[in-house]
């Protein structure tokens, strides 16, 4: 069984993939297909994840050679956009993140091998720390304090802070991020609810109601706070819209860890701008992969962005790696796998 992995992973982590089975074989491409990325995703997104000299290893030659005969692609982001039509005897490709969405422009969606994600095994915690804390941000009128610095002069009629316990967050996509979302939010006082695709089973810690996606009008009527964490598909695409921030309780905020396209970005100022929101604290943006925020939210007073950073932290929590030595372990066996992506569902 031969694995490709074209990313840097510890020496550890590449013991575990070859523990996995004796007859698995894993060659490691760290950084051969960094010239093709950069050559072919938009000069705004090789810019922020490649480093400024890396321009590949080996020939095109050698670089199909190797993918011609690979059985699984591990891999991380930006990848090629092409694999599956250089790799005949492919039968799976796992993507370390957890966003289906990326692989939208590659030849691997809808195609006929295996995809798989790290879906619930990325910094999931660190990313739901981010969201609560873009949330206290604006609750605590804590940008007051930027502006007071750079104009030298305080004010503290500037400030509305909000007390959180009592208050009612609404949690979209309630699964392993928006699932440790809730369980922090809940440890702050704040009722908690959400909605996910199926709201059946054991309500998650913290939780006190999860919905299926039609009730997500009625819950964020009883919200001062919403954190967009679902996958982004065309089910969710600007599924915060207009209608979705006039439900919600005047004087909140909403987070977004998740995609840009997940949010109706105009429908958002509108709601900014009328004081229906007090602020949007977002890690992504729409398009973020191929441009800078557009200067209206980039400018904007409620608005805090930063660049896709909220899976960052000190400690590695991420356990993709595992994760895909379980899954290499179940298709070596024939047996079923975690995270295959589903065409129709679009994670």
């Amino acid at each position: 069984m031969k694995v490709l992995c074209i990313f840097d992973l510890p020496a550890d982590h590449q013991e575990k993939i070859r523990a996995v089975d004796p007859s698995v074989e894993l060659t490691m491409a760290a950084g051969w297909f960094d010239g093709e990325i950069r050559d072919s995703w938009a000069a705004f997104n090789s810019e922020r994840y490649l480093s400024p000299d890396a321009t590949g290893h080996g020939t095109q030659e050698e670089r199909d050679a190797l993918l011609a005969e690979t059985d699984v692609v591990f891999a991380t982001w930006p990848y090629p956009y092409n694999i599956r039509s250089r790799a005949p005897k492919l039968k799976w490709f796992n993507q370390q993140p957890a966003g289906a969405s990326n692989l939208l422009k590659s030849d691997l969606w809808g195609s006929d091998i295996i995809v798989t994600t790290s879906r619930g095994y990325g910094n999931t915690l660190p990313i739901a720390e981010f969201a609560i804390s873009g949330l206290l941000y604006f609750a605590k009128s804590l940008g007051n304090a930027e502006r007071e610095r750079a104009a030298l002069q305080i004010d503290k009629s500037g400030y509305n802070p909000m007390l959180l316990e009592g208050k009612t967050l609404c949690v979209i996509g309630a699964g392993g991020i928006g699932g440790h979302v809730g369980r922090l939010a809940a440890g702050l006082g704040l009722r908690v609810v959400g909605v996910r695709r199926h709201p059946d089973g054991a309500l998650p810690e913290g939780f006190a109601e999860v919905r299926g996606p039609d009730g997500l009008l009625d819950l964020l009527g009883e919200s001062h706070f919403a954190a967009v964490c679902c996958q982004w598909t065309p089910e969710t695409d600007k599924l915060m819209n207009k209608a979705a921030f006039a439900a919600m309780k005047p004087d909140g905020a909403v987070a977004n860890i998740a995609r840009g396209e997940i949010i109706d970005e105009d429908a958002m100022v509108a709601a900014l701008d009328s004081g229906h929101l007090r602020g949007a604290a977002l890690d992504v943006y729409v398009g973020e992969f191929e441009h800078p925020p557009s200067e209206d939210l980039w400018k904007h007073p409620k608005i805090l962005i930063t660049p896709h950073v909220s899976g960052k932290s000190d400690i590695y929590y991420r356990r993709s790696t595992d994760l895909f030595c379980e899954n290499l372990r179940a298709f070596l066996d024939d047996k079923p796998m975690k995270n295959v992506i589903d065409w129709e569902t679009g994670y």
